[in-house]
């Protein structure tokens, strides 16, 4: 069983904190934690740099955090674009022939809509516009298009949506084997597939920042609740996952923090600002 963050007698060490989004930093409801803005002021002041990491878009992420993005850094598309202080320091695109690869094969298949995340927009067909309110949570800039064979943009993440929540099931089924071996494929959900170039995840992309941001990654905290979250837990010196996560979770984490809804990300961050004091 996983001991409780506050036995990590290293906090005051830490000077990168990277969490996910969905289902750690945002409550079940979707919201935010109250005054988690003035949080990120002071973890800046204080010489720590926040990084909001999801699988979410850098432009939907940006509108999260509109007054504060240029003093965090924003991990996007599960690592495929990294921003820090409003500056790109990394950026991995799918070439167009690879994702319409990805395309036809979630065609054939027929058990979910693909999901095209571009750089500037994402684009999904026509004929599922009927999820348009669930797809607006995590895009907020999205073209409906007849074919998607027909697409020709930057890339950086392709994405499959599973209405039926048998994202899980279908990745072991068939997903996994059939594309593991050239891209990074994950879960994000019960509800997404996720996949980007070789080598794309949060925890690389937590490595990239660190190096950029000149810190260790021991020095580093990560927090988190589901598949696409593992390999960020795993690389950190100190990785969470939030109570809420699955029991599965546990083996890729060194702490247990507080769940979502009880706002652990934050309860997190007030205690490791405390030890920085007391160190």
């Amino acid at each position: 069983m996983l001991a409780n963050f506050t036995e990590d007698k290293d906090l005051g060490q830490i000077r990168v904190i990277a969490s996910d989004m969905d289902c750690t930093l945002l409550a079940d409801d979707g919201s935010m934690p109250p005054h988690m803005d003035d949080l990120i002021r002071k973890l800046d002041a204080a010489g720590i740099t926040f990084c909001a990491a999801s699988g979410r878009p850098n432009y939907t992420l940006a509108e999260m955090f509109p007054e504060i993005q240029n003093q965090m850094a924003l991990m996007s598309d599960n690592g495929a674009a990294i921003y820090c202080r409003g500056k790109l320091i990394y950026e991995s695109l799918i070439p167009v022939e690879q994702y319409q690869e990805m395309i036809r094969y979630t065609l054939d298949d027929g058990r979910g809509c693909p999901t095209v995340c571009g750089i500037e927009a994402c684009y999904i067909r026509s004929c599922d516009e009927r999820y348009d309110d669930y797809f607006r949570t995590f895009y907020k800039k999205i073209v409906y298009m007849d074919d998607l064979t027909e697409l020709d943009r930057d890339v950086n993440k392709y994405t499959v949506f599973f209405p039926d929540n048998n994202s899980e099931e279908v990745y072991r089924e068939t997903y996994r084997d059939a594309w593991s071996d050239r891209y990074t494929v994950t879960n994000a959900g019960k509800m997404w597939i996720d996949m980007m170039n070789p080598g794309v995840d949060k925890g690389s992309a937590l490595a990239r920042l660190c190096e950029y941001l000149g810190v260790d990654i021991a020095d580093s905290c990560a927090l988190g609740d589901t598949y696409n979250d593992i390999q960020m837990l795993e690389a950190a010196g100190h990785g969470c996952v939030v109570a809420n996560a699955e029991e599965h979770m546990h083996a890729h984490a060194d702490w247990l923090a507080p769940s979502n809804n009880d706002r652990g990300v934050v309860t997190v961050i007030d205690t490791i600002l405390q030890a920085q004091k007391a160190a």
